[in-house]
């Protein structure tokens, strides 16, 4: 096994992956470096080159926020990263004025984000996998983190922070189902959407019955790919539902996105935020924007019109059972008003059943005794006992105590300038454990 390389340098910050969240806090950090002074910030992603959900651009694919909602706007309207200023540097800004909308396509956005992520290059690290944060102690204290990663090659580099930002995102939801069939290439998660498509018989023209599971955003943007991208495809639209249930995206609902909403949430008892995430489910989970639940419905109701009935729309419908066999995936599906079963086969079936968050619990491991049940204070800092020095923040894991905007593009700018002041405080207070740490260092094997 190949030995890991170890960095003799102390960094202020690292960061673990270099998302929307970590890219905000990247320029946060940058514009108080200017009054400040700057901090030794590093950025690690596994990506071998920067992406935001490549696999699941398809074509029809829109954001569902206001681009004013970018990395920077809320904050800092005159930022040079703002999606404005990328519209004016590359020549779009009176187009995109033409469109009039405030919803650009998730490729342009996603052109964006890597516009910016180009900025920061040299804080920045790719292809490297974090796979855990170990504590490093002196008398008998966390006095500063070590980030263990890997490359694609398989190389260990082990690194020293004072603080570290886990913004991971979410995990590929698996429904208990198909866990067995993690192996097998013709069932797939849709984070994986593009790549595995690209692959299948029907880019060359074969017929495919393929199932959608799912009843959200994600799985409406799938049935319309494939029905638009492949003519040979009859897609089965599998889901719990009665029905494709339309985001709540009204003016006083999308207030529950706000900074303000924010200190709203935090400042409740467990139970009240509790009862606050599920009133506004209906915002972002499970749900679909009106317009693609209009689309879909004008292609089922076309189909009655032609009576060649191409889809299916398969609603109150669970899985059973999924068994993979040489000719296909055989789905068992119960209907659960009725109690019937129907067995039916499949060439594929894609999973559209969103993610965990539970990235931060398996990183963090090391540290777990220090850590509690991973509760964050306001500024998103995990509250550790006393014996934890370091700083450990979190990104896109505390929407139990800051609310739904937690794991979206909402509040960026203003969670991003938090946790950087945040990070200033506690890395000037923290002078007195340099020495410290370099003595740790210059001792370590």
């Amino acid at each position: 096994m190949t030995q890991a390389i170890a960095s003799t340098i102390v960094h202020d910050v690292i960061g673990i992956g270099f998302g929307p969240s970590n890219l905000a806090l990247a320029i946060a950090l940058q514009e108080r470096a200017e009054s400040q002074g700057p901090l030794d910030v590093l950025f690690l992603d596994k990506q071998a080159d920067y992406r935001w959900h490549g696999n699941t651009l398809v074509t029809q694919s829109e954001l569902q926020i206001s681009f004013l909602k970018d990395l920077v706007t809320l904050r800092n309207p005159t930022s040079p990263y703002s999606f404005v200023n990328y519209l004016k540097t590359h020549g779009r800004l009176v187009d995109f004025i033409n469109l009039g909308t405030f919803y650009p396509c998730r490729m342009e956005f996603n052109d964006y984000l890597r516009w910016v992520a180009g900025h920061f290059q040299d804080q920045s690290r790719y292809g490297e996998e974090v796979l855990a944060i170990e504590p490093v102690l002196h008398q008998h204290k966390v006095e500063a983190l070590r980030v263990i990663s890997r490359s694609a090659q398989g190389q260990e580099t082990v690194r020293t922070t004072r603080s570290a930002v886990v913004s991971a995102g979410g995990t590929p939801r698996i429904p208990e189902a198909f866990k067995a069939l993690k192996g097998d290439s013709r069932v797939f998660h849709h984070s994986q959407y593009l790549e595995r498509m690209s692959r299948q018989p029907c880019v060359s023209g074969k017929p495919m019955r393929v199932a959608i599971i799912g009843g959200g955003q994600s799985a409406a943007e799938a049935f319309i790919d494939l029905n638009d991208s492949y003519p040979s495809v009859q897609v089965d639209l599998i889901l719990r539902g009665s029905a494709l249930k339309p985001a709540d995206d009204s003016p006083f609902v999308n207030e529950v996105f706000s900074p303000e909403f924010t200190d709203l949430m935090y400042s409740q008892n467990t139970a009240e935020r509790e009862r606050m995430i599920v009133e506004y489910q209906s915002t972002n989970y499970s749900v679909v924007d009106i317009d693609l639940i209009e689309r879909i419905y004008g292609i089922f109701y076309r189909q009655k019109v032609s009576g060649i009935p191409r889809h299916a729309f398969r609603s109150l419908t669970c899985v059973e059972q999924a068994v993979a066999g040489a000719d296909g995936i055989d789905l068992a599906l119960r209907n659960t008003a009725s109690g019937d079963i129907l067995v039916r086969q499949y060439d594929a079936v894609i999973l559209a059943t969103g993610y965990e968050r539970q990235m931060h619990r398996q990183l963090l491991a090391p540290l777990a005794e220090y850590l509690g049940d991973y509760n964050v204070d306001r500024d998103y800092r995990l509250i550790t006992d006393d014996r934890c020095k370091a700083g450990i923040y979190m990104q896109g894991f505390c929407q139990a105590s800051h609310g739904l905007s937690d794991t979206l593009l909402s509040i960026l700018p203003i969670r991003a300038d938090e946790i950087a002041a945040s990070l200033y405080s506690h890395t000037k207070g923290g002078e007195r454990n340099r020495s410290v740490l370099d003595v740790l260092l210059a001792t370590a094997s």
